[in-house]
């Protein structure tokens, strides 16, 4: 659990840079943008493996909180349908971007229910649930700072096509294959 802890902690200290001390993180992008992409980039990995390492860890004796109907499995599966699609969607400017205004936040907080809904361990709680609370104080802050440009395709109503169609593909690979591959488990086994 201990690991698990540190990596949200890392992780999320990481990603609330911009939340909690703006100043700062403007001053050390200042002063090497390369430097402090570097930075967040390392910090942010050291997180993501403890993460999935504690995680991993306290799987293995999980402490049931809550066991959620098995009807909720089609619920989460029609979530994380356009969470893919949301993820990329800021690289393709489009009328999704503009509509959303923060996509990849939606994306999150749309993964986090999904999985809290089909998920009722106290690990999976505390994971889902960290990145479902910081989604939502994330996208509260941005309405109190500028959103930095990001890198990506011109804006074009082409983009929206493509963030669908892309967003599809990655959803049924990660449903297939990828899901498995990286965490262990099918998401649709035993739905019916």
């Amino acid at each position: 659990m201990l690991q698990l802890l540190i990596g949200l902690i890392v992780f999320f200290g990481m990603h609330s840079a911009a939340i909690v001390a703006l100043p700062m993180r403007d001053r050390m992008a200042a002063r090497s943008e390369l430097g402090w992409k570097a930075t967040y980039a390392i910090v942010s990995l050291i997180g993501i493996v403890l993460i999935a390492r504690g995680y991993g860890e306290v799987r293995l004796t999980p402490t049931v909180l809550y066991v959620p109907p098995i009807g909720l499995r089609h619920v989460a599966a029609l979530l994380m349908l356009p969470a893919f699609a949301f993820f990329i969607a800021p690289y393709f400017p489009g009328r999704i971007k503009q509509a959303l205004k923060h996509p990849q936040l939606v994306a999150v907080k749309l993964w986090a229910v999904a999985h809290l809904l089909m998920n009722g361990n106290v690990a999976d709680v505390l994971l889902f649930g960290s990145f479902l609370v910081w989604a939502v104080v994330d996208r509260v802050s941005m309405k109190n700072r500028v959103a930095r440009p990001l890198p990506g395709a011109p804006e074009s109503r082409a983009n929206d096509v493509i963030v669908v169609v892309v967003g599809l593909l990655l959803y049924v690979a990660f449903v297939m294959w990828g899901h498995e591959a990286l965490i262990g488990m099918k998401p649709f086994a035993g739905i019916n």
